[in-house]
């Protein structure tokens, strides 16, 4: 008998659709959509340089699953400055975000970059929807355009050159931002053919400045000299970028750029001040400008105009003129070719000169520098004096005083002891100074206590008994407008009149004399005071008559 044939085959259709189905079901009991979890950035389209900017970061779960474990990082637009967080990337531990909640964070910064610059903030949520193992992350972001930076930076460089020759320039800088901006840096890119000789601010590199901090309508300037070499005819471009430090990066605010052309010279100027070629002023003293002009081309400069613009602590009141005009408001001096017959017609080869004079004040505020800017033709030459520094020093004794207390008979007598009291004091403007020692002489019969004040200082106080010379070592002394711009020093001094000294008002102390090195214009610095007899014209209860020996 044959056995029964078994139906396998629609048995196994069966199991597979009903493992597929519940394949299905686990599938879609268990998926999740990251677009679900909506995450947006509010903010502006566009901003000023420096501007301080809010993101809105707002967040919503459109979904039925709590979401759990989730994690915010916000990151701010590169070159900007957080406030109340120290990085650009913040990260957030956030609560759960169940099913239709929303929420919102803020973040604020001040973004800083270059005019059209594109600035982006972004955004990344991550996040485990209950019951399942996978993170999810959303993302957004928001573009911003930077419309303006509120700083004016320009070269002042002429446009023309002549190799080999002294080329003075500037950067300029000012701030019209309302918000104190610190940390900026400068940063110059020299043609190739440029020598650097000196730049005033020094930088921390021949091409590279700090600024520190540039409050609205402050500004500043970069003085720089140098040569360039090449030939007639060839261009030069010079290169910088003014920008802020931002954690280590530097993040560029503006950039400028200026070419010149090497020609060939026509005219060459030249300057002497009281016949020297590189003098040192002084202050309250009377310089002569000579101011030559010389037509080093081969063509003919007619009816020509030389201006001389100064600048610095001139006394413009107390300016002379052979020849020429002055106009005090803008501080010039203008000579026509109706004053100088060379200005009229200068001739291949040949030479003129115009002269003044004019006193330095005595006292000012700023630098210690005067400029004078000299124009003719097309030809500009820029030329500096350095002034040196002053030292006021005064000399003044004392019997009545409330320092040390002095004792012994006033008029002095022959035979007894009469202590005084002198004082030295010096102030010093304009540069500071090095090395700076007071010194005078004692006469024999006048011979130091040990009363010194104030007593650091006495270390500094030398007595040398055969020359009978005293000297206070000061060291340094700052420029003026500071406390340490000035020194004062106080010792006794005693005097015993001898025999042949009766009748006569002896002197006490011989005049005293102040010197010390000038750190600006290298030079040296000298002053003096009067020496006294036994008289004191600095003290007002003694007089000439108490002032005789007895």
């Amino acid at each position: 008998m044959a056995r029964p044939r078994i139906k396998i085959f629609p048995f196994l259709i069966f199991t597979a659709v009903i493992l597929a189905g519940l394949i299905i079901w686990y599938f879609q009991k268990n998926s999740y959509s990251k677009d679900i979890l909506k995450v947006e950035i509010l903010g502006p389209d566009d901003c000023r340089a420096g501007e301080e900017i809010e993101y809105t970061l707002r967040y919503k779960n459109n979904g039925e699953v709590r979401l759990e474990e989730a994690q915010l990082v916000f990151l701010f637009p590169e070159g900007s400055l957080p406030i109340n967080y120290d990085t650009e990337r913040v990260t957030k531990k956030l609560e759960d975000i169940y099913p239709g909640q929303e929420e919102s964070l803020k973040f604020k910064a001040r973004i800083f970059g270059k005019a059209a610059d594109i600035k982006t903030a972004s955004a990344v949520l991550s996040y485990r929807p209950k019951n399942l193992k996978p993170f999810y992350e959303s993302k957004s972001t928001l573009s911003l355009k930077i419309t303006d930076v509120p700083l004016t930076f320009a070269f002042d460089l002429p446009s023309k050159v002549i190799a080999e020759k002294d080329l003075k320039f500037s950067l300029n800088y000012f701030s019209s931002l309302a918000y104190p901006l610190s940390d900026l840096g400068i940063k110059i890119e020299y043609p190739e053919s440029f020598e650097f000789t000196q730049a005033k601010p020094e930088g921390i590199e021949n091409n590279e400045w700090q600024i520190g901090v540039l409050n609205q309508a402050e500004g500043g300037r970069i003085d720089i000299i140098g040569k360039i070499h090449g030939d007639i005819g060839q261009q030069k471009i010079f290169k910088a970028q003014l920008g802020i430090w931002v954690k280590d990066r530097f993040v560029i605010l503006k950039e400028v750029s200026r070419g010149i052309e090497i020609v060939k010279p026509r005219l060459a100027i030249d300057q002497k001040i009281n016949g020297l070629s590189d003098y040192v002023a002084n202050p309250g003293e009377l310089l002569h400008y000579e101011i030559y002009f010389r037509n080093v081309g081969e063509e003919f400069f007619e009816k020509l105009f030389l201006v001389s613009d100064l600048e610095g602590p001139f006394d413009l009141e107390s300016i002379k003129l052979t020849s020429g005009k002055v106009n005090v408001f803008d501080k010039s001096i203008l000579w026509d070719w109706g004053d100088i017959p060379e200005l009229q017609v200068l001739s291949p080869g040949e030479e003129g000169k115009v002269e003044f004079w004019v006193n330095v004040k005595e006292n000012w505020e700023g630098e210690a520098i005067l400029r004078d800017k000299i124009a003719l033709s097309q030809v500009r030459q820029d030329f500096e004096t350095k002034i040196s520094s002053k030292l006021e020093v005064a000399q003044k004794g004392y019997f009545q005083d409330e320092v040390f207390g002095n004792n012994g008979s006033i008029p002095p007598r022959v035979g007894q002891e009469t202590t005084y009291t002198i004082i030295w004091q010096v102030k010093n403007f304009h540069n500071s100074l090095e090395n700076v020692k007071m010194r005078a002489t004692l006469p024999l019969g006048v011979e130091l206590t040990t009363k010194f004040f104030p007593e650091e200082e006495k270390t500094n106080f030398t007595f040398d008994s055969a020359s009978r010379e005293i000297v206070w070592d000061i060291g340094h002394l700052e420029a003026g407008g500071s406390a340490t711009s000035q020194k004062s020093f106080v010792f006794q001094i005693v005097f015993q009149p001898i025999e042949n000294q009766s009748g006569l008002m002896p002197t006490l102390i011989n005049e005293a004399k102040i010197s010390g090195e000038d750190q600006f214009t290298t030079g040296r610095v000298e002053g003096l005071a009067s020496g006294f007899n036994t008289t004191l014209p600095d003290d007002n209860t003694v007089n000439e008559a108490e002032g005789i020996v007895q």
